[in-house]
C-alpha cells in the first residue's frame, strides 16, 4: 500500500470530514508510517484540547490495522490507557507494564529491567506522553522512564513512535517542561523527529464550556505578558461555579448523575485532597469506619508483591484506582497500621488480595514518608520474631524483599485528588477546587495547572469558590 492509499484508509476512518489542518496532518502520519520513513524516527504531536486529536489517532490505529502493520498503545496511567484503548478499539497498558519485566533483587523484591521487544515493523503510539519524566518514575522507581521507553522502542526491529500529548499540562513533578515533548531531547537520543501541532479547534465542540475555557487558557499561555486569567461560565450549559457552602449539595448530585467513579474533585495540595476526602466520606457517602467495603482508593506508589502470581497483570501502578470487596482485619504493628483486605481494579478488571497501609490514608505527602518508610524497614530487619541475633543482615535483607508489612499497598482515598494524580484520565464530572488562591499566584504554573484540570472533565465542570475577578461576564 502506497502513502496516498494509506493516507486515503486514515481519512475514511474518521467520524467527520477533516479540516484542512488535519488533512495535512493525515498526509503526514502516512508518510511517517510507510516503510521508507527509517526506523529511527519519532513522531511528536502536540494536540491542544478539542482539536480532533483523540479521533484522528483513533482512525489510524484502524488504518494501521487494516494494513497488516502491528501497532502498540502505551499511556502513562492505567486509567489513561483505559481511555485510549476505548476511543482506539485496541487494547492499550500502561508504559510500565509493557516496557518492563521484574527480576528479583532490590530493596522491594523487583528491579525494573527493560524487556526485550519483540515487535518487528510495529508502531508505538503513547497518549498523555507529556506526563513521561526523565527521572526517578521508572518501574523501581529509580531511572529514566523517557530514556528506558526510548530503548524498548527502538531495540525492536524496524518499530517506531508516536508521542501524543499537550504541552500546556502540567509537566511530570520536577520539571521545568515535559522532556518527552521537547524535539531537542529527543534529537539527544539519536532520534529524527517529526513534529506537528493541532491548533484548530473543530466544529463540532465549538459550544462547549469547557473546551471554550480550556482553549483561551490555552491560547493565554502563549502571550507574553500573561494576561489576566479569567473563566467564562454564564453563557454554557456544562461549565458553573458554586460555593463552598454549596459544594456538598452539588457532589451529591453528580454522584446521582454521573456516578461516583466518573465524579472527581480536583485539587492543589496533597493537604487539601485530605480535608476534602474526610469531608466526602464523612458528610455525603456517611462512612464512619477508616476504610469501608466498596471504598474507593488511589495506589500512591508502584508495588510489586501482590499481583507477582495474579494472570494478566505484573504490578499495581501508581495512580490506579482499587475498590474494596472485602476487609478481613486491621492490625497494629512496628508503630504503623495495616487492614488485610481484597480489592478490585475496576479499569482492569482484575481481583486480588493484599494488605493495605492504613497510615498513607490521611498522609499529606504523596506517599509514605521516606524516614518513615526507612523506620519500617529498621523495625522489620531487627524483629526478633522473624530473625534470630546470629541471621546475617544479607539474609535479613533477601527475606524481607516479600515481608507482606514492607511491601504493604500504600493508598489514598480517592474522592478528591492533587491534579497530578488526575492527570492522565477523564471524568464525566470534575469539580475544581479555586478556593483561596492568592492573586499573586497567577503565573504560568497557575494556567497550566488550571488549564489540565479544566481537560479531566468531558461532560461537567464546576469551579469551586472562584475569585469574583476570574468570572467574566
Amino acid at each position: 500500500m502506497d502513502i496516498n492509499e494509506f493516507a486515503e484508509r486514515i481519512f475514511l476512518n474518521l467520524p467527520y470530514d477533516p479540516n484542512e489542518q488535519q488533512i495535512q496532518l493525515i498526509a503526514a502520519l502516512a508518510r511517517f508510517c510507510s516503510p521508507q520513513m527509517p526506523s529511527d524516527a519519532v513522531f511528536l504531536l502536540n494536540g491542544y484540547a478539542g482539536t480532533g486529536k483523540t479521533s484522528l489517532t483513533g482512525a489510524l490505529v484502524r488504518a494501521l490495522k487494516e494494513a497488516g502493520v502491528p501497532v502498540v498503545l502505551m499511556a502513562p496511567t492505567g486509567r489513561a490507557a483505559k481511555v485510549f484503548g476505548a476511543f482506539a478499539r485496541h487494547p492499550a497498558s500502561t508504559i510500565h507494564r509493557r516496557i518492563y519485566r521484574g527480576t528479583e533483587g532490590g530493596l522491594m523484591g523487583y528491579v525494573g529491567e527493560v524487556a526485550d521487544n519483540t515487535y518487528q515493523n510495529a508502531v508505538f503510539i503513547v497518549d498523555e506522553a507529556s506526563m513521561i519524566g526523565d527521572g526517578g518514575d521508572t518501574y523501581d522507581g529509580r531511572g529514566n522512564l523517557l530514556e528506558d521507553l526510548i530503548h524498548y522502542v527502538y531495540s525492536g526491529d524496524g518499530c517506531r513512535m508516536i508521542l501524543l500529548g499537550d504541552t500546556a499540562q502540567l509537566p511530570p513533578v520536577g520539571c521545568v517542561e515535559s522532556p518527552a515533548m521537547n524535539a531537542d531531547v529527543l534529537r539527544s537520543y539519536g532520534l529524527k523527529v517529526t513534529r506537528a501541532v493541532m491548533t484548530e479547534v473543530v466544529r463540532q465542540g465549538k459550544m462547549s464550556g469547557i473546551l471554550y475555557n480550556a482553549t483561551w487558557l490555552r491560547k493565554a499561555m502563549r502571550r507574553d505578558p500573561l494576561p489576566e486569567p479569567h473563566l467564562k461560565i454564564d453563557r454554557f450549559d456544562d461549565v458553573v461555579s458554586v460555593s463552598g457552602e454549596d459544594l456538598q449539595e452539588s457532589l451529591s448530585d453528580s454522584y446521582n448523575e454521573y456516578g461516583i467513579d466518573e465524579t472527581l474533585l480536583v485539587t492543589r495540595s496533597n493537604k487539601r485532597a485530605v480535608q476534602f476526602n474526610l469531608a466526602i466520606r464523612a458528610n455525603i457517602l456517611y462512612k464512619e469506619e477508616e476504610l469501608c467495603r466498596d471504598e474507593r482508593l488511589l495506589v500512591a506508589k508502584n508495588n510489586y508483591l501482590w499481583t507477582a502470581k495474579v494472570k494478566g497483570i505484573d504490578f499495581v501502578a501508581n495512580g490506579d484506582i482499587a475498590m474494596v470487596e472485602r476487609i478481613y482485619g486491621t492490625e497494629e504493628k512496628y508503630g504503623f497500621r495495616f487492614a488485610d483486605v481484597s480489592v478490585r481494579l475496576p479499569d482492569r478488571d482484575i481481583d486480588f488480595e493484599c494488605k493495605v497501609l492504613l497510615d498513607t490514608l490521611t498522609s499529606e505527602t504523596a506517599a509514605l514518608e521516606p524516614d518513615r518508610f526507612n523506620a519500617l524497614y529498621a523495625a522489620l530487619l531487627n524483629d526478633p520474631e522473624l530473625f534470630t541475633p546470629t541471621t546475617p543482615i544479607k539474609t535479613r535483607m533477601r527475606m524481607l524483599r516479600s515481608d507482606p508489612y514492607l511491601n504493604a499497598l500504600q493508598v489514598k482515598y480517592a474522592y478528591a485528588v492533587t491534579c497530578h494524580k488526575a492527570q492522565g484520565g477523564q471524568w464525566s464530572s470534575v469539580f475544581v477546587d479555586m478556593g483561596y488562591i492568592p492573586t499573586d499566584a497567577y503565573g504560568m504554573d497557575f494556567y497550566r495547572w488550571l488549564y489540565t484540570a479544566t481537560t479531566r472533565a468531558t461532560r461537567k465542570l464546576t469551579f469551586v469558590n472562584p475569585n469574583e475577578g476570574l468570572i467574566e461576564d
